[in-house]
């Protein structure tokens, strides 16, 4: 069977292998698609990026003109099922929180008043509170079905999540009459398939 790649909704230019079939997109051919996005990339640099992965490593410097409307997931904090999580912070306890995103857990957290020890961790997050390391997580959550294959329940609902359509500002600003047209064609299409 073919391995394929496909991207993440937290990185979009990280690769993971699968077996599985790609996906296929009832608007044009994914081949097609991803030529004209390499194209792109080449001429006005990296187009798209998750909410997650701009504040957490910031955008700064970006502007992000478009919500793309895809990849759509919630960051959340999630615990075991029965873990005290309100009685937790009522009490005011410390808590242990694993996560990776690490900058947007603590402003979070530090918002609410609460105190946390932050466990920088990085792939099957929801691992950490079975194993004793942390009584929370901090991740990204789409059906839900993994928390709930691992015993876990989401507590705390942090931010909607989805994929943004980004322009460095100093090429917006270089090359406003090639990107303007291609911003309005990605409004026209996100409005179509709302």
């Amino acid at each position: 069977m073919p391995v394929h790649s496909k991207t993440t909704a937290s990185n979009p230019a990280v690769s993971i292998n699968s077996t599985a079939a790609p996906y296929t997109s009832p608007v044009a051919p994914p081949k097609r698609l991803a030529a004209i996005e390499t194209a792109l990339i080449e001429v006005l640099g990296k187009l798209r990026a998750g909410k997650d992965v701009l504040l957490e490593h910031g955008g700064e410097g970006l502007y992000q003109p478009l919500d793309l409307e895809i990849a759509r997931c919630r960051m959340v904090v999630a615990t075991r099922r029965g873990f005290d999580w309100a009685g937790t912070v009522q009490r005011g306890a410390r808590i242990r929180v694993a996560t990776k995103y690490v900058k947007t857990a603590r402003e979070h957290f530090a918002a609410k008043g609460m105190h946390v020890d932050l466990i920088k961790l990085y792939g099957s997050m929801e691992l950490a509170p079975l194993a004793g390391l942390a009584d929370a997580i901090v991740d990204l959550v789409s059906t839900g079905n993994t928390l709930r294959a691992n015993s876990l329940r989401v507590v705390e609902e942090i931010m909607p999540v989805s994929s943004r359509l980004i322009v460095n500002q100093a090429a917006l600003k270089t090359k406003r009459g090639a990107l303007q047209p291609l911003i309005e064609r990605f409004e026209a299409a996100v409005a179509a398939h709302a």
